[in-house]
């Protein structure tokens, strides 16, 4: 039984956020790939486009998404559901650091407004 350790898990930065990476084809997984997402206070990250479906689950804190160009505020127990080719920016504009919980497929890529094409290691 594949186990991963909280001690295990492997940290990643980009664009002010941090990602815990658990669950990835290198620590066992098959076919879906989980992370624990830190979105700091002032954070607003760039908006991106995915090609596979996302969960995200806010567990502390809120955020303030904006998915095909509807805002939403996002509390503790709010889970956003991304589809494929669905646009989506993340913002915290609290003063508290919000944690999530981020499930996908694995192979997961995101296309930036400027064209950069980001295949994160936490999801592939």
């Amino acid at each position: 039984m594949p186990v991963v350790r909280a001690s295990e898990a492997v940290t990643h930065e980009i664009h002010g956020a941090r990602f815990v990476s658990y669950a990835t084809p290198r620590t066992g997984s098959k076919e879906l790939c989980a992370w624990r997402g830190e979105v700091p206070p002032g954070t607003k990250a760039p908006a991106h486009t995915v090609n596979r479906e996302e969960l995200l689950l806010v567990l502390v804190g809120s955020l303030r998404v904006t998915l095909d160009g509807r805002t939403d505020d996002l509390a503790a127990g709010d889970l956003l559901i991304v589809n494929p080719g669905a646009t989506l920016a993340v913002e915290n504009p609290t003063d508290q650091t919000a944690i999530t919980w981020v499930t996908t497929s694995v192979g997961l890529a995101a296309d930036l407004a400027d064209g950069t094409r980001i295949t994160p290691p936490w999801a592939n």
